[in-house]
């Protein structure tokens, strides 16, 4: 009987092997090799993507509009200052001019847009302003995502100072423990007094104020015994107090105060326009070209002169500019030093020394990459 039981096993067995054998589905046949033509091959390199000022840059909304809004300081004679009619002038300001020169061709195609040390970067984010050039200092935080500036070569090498009266007694930061100090808002300088007392161990009381001409009223109003600001700006604001001879500014520098112009982050195409007009205003004034020898200079047999001018190389177009940008700026405008001289030299009531602000050649900072 268990003989029979397994056999009929067995059997049931192949049988089922042979059903499951015959219900698979064929394979599919193999797949006909593809024709030649039809052979995969790599994808088509993508088109180069358009340069930013065809992809909507500020460059494009500048030159449509045909003027450049710019940020400047109003109260910082020298630097940024208005007068009673309106016109706007100082250091500062010129590089405005400049640029507008460089992408526009025109010196006075400019609106200025005043930007208090609070809402300045404000300004420059939302596009309310295309360009700041209103004495700041770069720094790590600013040129971070987290502020969202790009900064353009420093026109400044500044550092910040402190005006007391002679009659006080005081002769250095050190001398002006328990000391009150007329201080603006929304600036570097009111970190650096904090860092500076407390490095020395020194008490105070900051008395803020929003802009610089509330801060240094309340200072020659006898409210503070010191003015802090950069020492650019104690010179500056002297001019604007009613005897500035009873004044003096400390020999202490309590920090140091790169002051350069700035755009939002994000877009190259105009922060390399802006850049490099800069730029070309300390190339050339190291290179001798100023507003009054252009025209002699456009025939110079110097590459560097030629290139800075846009005889050759078509510096101007890499930029998203007429090859001869440089030729307007300069023309309008004036090179480095002549803004300088212009706003804050000799003949003029502030008289600063150019100092670190000379070009590297003559023992200063200034100093450009190659126009090449």
């Amino acid at each position: 009987m268990n003989k029979r039981l397994t056999m009929v096993a067995i059997s049931l067995l192949i049988i089922a092997v042979v059903y499951s054998a015959c219900a698979a589905p064929a394979p599919a046949p193999a797949a006909a090799p593809a024709p030649a033509e039809s052979v995969a091959t790599e994808p088509a390199a993508a088109e180069p993507a358009a340069p930013a000022e065809q992809a909507g840059s500020l460059i494009d909304t500048v030159k449509a509009r045909g003027k450049l809004i710019c940020g400047v300081n109003n109260q910082v004679p020298g630097f940024g200052n208005v007068d009673a009619n309106g016109n706007y002038s100082g250091f500062d300001v010129d590089f405005c001019r400049a640029v507008a020169a460089g992408v526009l061709g025109d010196a006075s195609a400019v609106e200025y847009r005043y930007a208090s040390g609070n809402d300045r970067f404000t300004l420059v984010k939302s596009g309310e302003v295309d360009v700041l050039f209103r004495n700041t200092t770069w720094t790590l935080t600013r040129d971070s995502a987290e502020v969202g500036m790009e900064f353009m070569p420093v026109t400044f090498y500044d550092g910040q100072g402190m005006m007391v009266r002679k009659s006080s007694g005081i002769t250095s930061i050190a001398d002006m423990d328990g000391a009150t100090v007329c201080v603006q808002s929304g600036t570097t300088t009111e970190l650096n007094l904090a860092d500076v007392f407390r490095a020395q161990e020194l008490e105070f009381t900051p008395v803020v104020f929003e802009d610089n001409d509330k801060t240094l009223a309340a200072y020659d109003e006898g409210r503070c015994d010191g003015f802090t600001t950069d020492k650019s700006g104690l010179v500056s604001s002297m001019t604007k107090m009613a005897d500035p001879s009873e004044h003096m500014i400390l020999e202490d520098t309590m920090s140091k105060e790169p002051l350069a112009g700035a755009v939002f982050q994000g877009d190259p195409a105009w922060a390399d326009a802006v850049r490099w007009i800069v730029n070309g205003l300390i190339e050339a004034e190291e290179s001798g070209v100023t507003s009054q020898n252009i025209n002699e200079m456009l025939g110079s047999e110097n590459p560097t002169i030629k290139r800075l001018l846009g005889v050759e190389g078509e510096m101007g177009a890499k930029l998203g500019l007429a090859n001869d940008f440089m030729v307007q700026a300069l023309t309008q405008v004036g090179n480095y030093g002549e803004i300088y001289d212009r706003n804050l030299g000799p003949d003029t009531p502030f008289n600063l020394p150019r100092g670190v602000n000379a070009l590297w050649s003559q023992g200063g900072l200034l100093y450009t990459p190659p126009f090449r």
